[in-house]
């Protein structure tokens, strides 16, 4: 975890979150600069942040919104006050509307992001000075500090080289905590491949199938916000298993960036999941990352033990194989 320290002090009216890479200071002050970099991190996961606006100068806005599973928008505006690239900036710190205009409800902070090398890379310190003791308490109570700490701990991926971090290392899964778990996955594809593997029945029906043996029997998709789906398997003449499949809504549709779903087995009363699939390309690699949320630790055990993963990574390996190189 790249996130060193978080920490509040009522007297000075200011959050301290410190974090430390293994990178040239001028590779960290470029994720913050790149608005596509910032759009990764920014936002812990499953509110993913989307910048319509980036000018880092003085006198620059950056307007933005973190999306919600359920698809709510939430609205953020930087106005840069100070900027000396690649060590430090300042902005002005607001809730915002869809159009950018600052919310007046919520009291504006000031935030100074500096970034010096150390002796094994670069560290970051973000500062957020809040206007009053109740305005500190109000984004405390929000949970600011912990989002923080969430969002900066996605960093440490943005700025990997992508190849050298997860290419040919197969599925990773990560604990985040009782009912979150994060898979990543790399693939030297354009993500708009990738896409379109999730979405076009006809490609899904080649690759998505887990163990081999199976056929998918069923791959409907209304690919629309609110929209249903439905997909189910089988196993083929002589190989074990019953058929089973699973149903939901789709919630959020970002096409060729992201896709968030209900998810629930057919015929049963078993509770659903949520899954949120992202898709992030650099110089010609995409990682795919899928951050499920389960209703309970229990559940999210039980699913795991079922081999999960490794059906999983069988399917992604199926698609790279089988699949992808007749997409050109």
């Amino acid at each position: 975890m790249p996130v060193t320290s978080v920490t509040t002090d009522p007297e000075a009216l200011t959050m301290t979150v410190v974090a430390d890479f293994p990178v040239p200071v001028e590779r960290l002050w470029s994720a913050f600069a790149d608005p596509r970099q910032l759009e990764r991190f920014w936002g812990p996961p499953g509110y993913p942040a989307t910048f319509d606006r980036h000018e880092v100068h003085p006198g620059g806005i950056s307007h933005y919104w973190m999306t919600s599973p359920e698809g709510e928008r939430f609205y953020g505006r930087w106005d840069f006050v100070e900027v000396d690239e690649p060590h430090r900036f300042v902005v002005r710190d607001s809730f915002a509307d869809a159009q950018g205009e600052i919310d007046t409800s919520v009291p504006t902070g000031v935030m100074t992001l500096t970034f010096e090398s150390t002796p094994t890379g670069a560290r970051f310190t973000a500062v957020s000075e809040s206007p009053t003791a109740e305005a500190l308490e109000q984004v405390i109570a929000m949970g600011q500090a912990e989002g923080m700490e969430q969002a900066f701990g996605q960093l440490d991926t943005v700025l990997a080289d992508l190849r050298q971090y997860a290419l040919g290392s197969g599925i990773r899964t990560e604990m985040l905590d009782d009912t979150h778990v994060r898979f990543t996955r790399a693939f030297e594809a354009p993500r708009h491949l990738l896409w379109r593997a999730h979405t076009e029945p006809e490609l899904m029906r080649r690759w998505l199938l887990g163990p081999d043996g199976w056929t998918m029997t069923v791959c409907e998709n209304e690919l629309r916000v609110g929209g249903a789906y439905r997909t189910a398997w089988a196993p083929e003449e002589g190989h074990p298993g019953e058929p089973f499949g699973f149903e939901g809504e789709n919630l959020v549709i970002e096409p060729e960036r992201r896709m968030v779903t209900t998810e629930r087995m057919s015929g049963t009363d078993l509770p659903g999941t949520v899954n949120d699939l992202t898709l992030d390309e650099v110089d010609g690699v995409t990682l795919l990352t899928l951050l499920i949320t389960y209703a309970s630790v229990e559940q999210r055990d039980a699913i795991l033990a079922t081999g999960m993963t490794d059906g999983m990574e069988t399917s992604y390996a199926r698609f790279e194989r089988e699949v992808l190189p007749t997409l050109g």
